[in-house]
């Protein structure tokens, strides 16, 4: 061991550059569609809440649905933007090689 000496080699940079970058933004963009989802996932609940709780009064039973009905378009929003995140990802990926 001490008279064959192991070759050294430079070490490649992986401090900074684009692929930190991408990671970044692509874990900023999962929490905000995560924490949107739990919030549409939220109204949903309660405006289930207040569709049964409205005890057949139209007004309130009507801002229920209206409630039920802007949180399930909400949560498409969330989904959508989610598969289309990754859909993008794939692309570029494909396109430009992947980033290392």
């Amino acid at each position: 061991m001490l008279v064959m000496a192991t070759p050294v080699f430079a070490q490649t940079a992986t401090t900074g550059g684009v692929s930190q970058i991408e990671t970044f933004i692509k874990s900023v963009i999962q929490v905000f569609i995560t924490l949107a989802g739990i919030v549409a996932v939220g109204f949903f609940v309660f405006g289930g809440f207040r569709y049964i709780t409205s005890t057949g009064n139209p007004e309130s039973l009507d801002k229920a649905k209206h409630t039920i009905l802007y949180s399930g378009i909400g949560l498409t929003i969330v989904l959508a933007a989610f598969v289309l995140m990754n859909i993008i990802t794939q692309l570029a990926t494909s396109a430009f090689g992947a980033a290392q």
